[in-house]
Parts: C-alpha cells; structure tokens; sequence
C-alpha cells in the first residue's frame, strides 16, 4: 500500500527559517547564552531533538519518533489548564552541523499561527560560549489568534525564553 501524502503546511515557505524569513509574517530571533563548552553543546543538541523545549515547559503531547527527523509530525497543547487546543506540526528539517544543532517545524491544519519555528543550539569555539536559539516566522492562523493581536506576539517570545532556560544547566 503506497504512503499517504502528508497534509500540506500551512504556510508558503517550508524550510525559510534556514535563511532571511519571508516578507508578510512577524519575525523574532532570541539568542540567549546558557553557557560553555563543547560537553554542553552536546548535551544541550541532544536535549532539543528529543523535544526537551516542548517537554519541559510542558507543552508536549506526542511525537510520531523519538527524535525530531524531517516528517515527524508532533502535537503540543497550547492552553491553561484544561483550557487551550493542540496544535499539530511537522519537523521541516534538522540541523547537525559541527557548531550548531536543533530543528524546525512548521505549522499544519488545526494549529492557530500559521508558520515555522526553529529550535537550536550553537557552539562558538573562539570562546566556548554556548547560546540557545528560538527564532520564527509566523501568522495569525484562526480568527482568535487574529483577535489576540500583540498578545499572543507577546506569549510567543516568552514561550522561547522558558524553551531556552530548558537548556541551561543546573
């Protein structure tokens, strides 16, 4: 039996948060330090592809792998309480560079933004510093989060803070 096509994303541009984000969505980048090392950024890599962001400010509901590999398709829930709703993505890509690590996913049917977030980890030899990197492109996708306006922007980047205080070592 031939594999189903998987749902289409619900945004125009799968893949952009490798380069310049694409025109007509809100942008934001935070690069935070959470440290020094190599064993750090090691650790850290092998943290955000088994969905440690996710799980641990918890938000997390199920992943079709264990660790984050393009197709994968996750759910979080976005809520308080028994209050929110789940919001389905895909991972779009990997990154497992010398000096960088992480993933990112995109937005399908039934999440309310429409658009791409990436999750990483980058290593800086000059100095040994290790940043934790959020960045995303993204749009309202449901009439609610239209009506949210500035504050569902607002939640957006204190949602990547706590993702990469999730990194930090204790």
């Amino acid at each position: 039996m031939p594999n189903e096509p998987a749902t289409p994303f619900t945004y125009a541009d799968p893949g952009a948060t490798k380069g310049e984000f694409p025109p007509g969505y809100d942008h934001f980048r935070l690069r935070h330090r959470i440290g020094s090392g190599r064993k750090l950024f090691e650790d850290a890599g092998a943290q955000i592809l088994a969905y440690r962001m996710q799980k641990a400010t918890g938000i997390f509901r199920q992943a079709t792998t264990p660790t984050a590999e393009p197709g994968t398709e996750i759910t979080v829930f976005l809520g308080l309480g028994p209050l929110g709703f789940t919001a389905p993505c895909r991972v779009v890509y990997t990154v497992d560079e010398p000096n960088r690590r992480g993933f990112a996913y995109g937005t399908l049917p039934g999440h309310p933004e429409s658009g791409e977030e990436l999750f990483a980890v980058e290593y800086d030899p000059t100095d040994e510093s290790v940043y934790g990197i959020v960045a995303a492109f993204s749009n309202p996708g449901t009439w609610y989060t239209r009506l949210g306006g500035p504050i569902v922007r607002l939640i957006q980047r204190w949602f990547a803070a706590r993702y990469i205080n999730t990194l930090r070592p204790n």
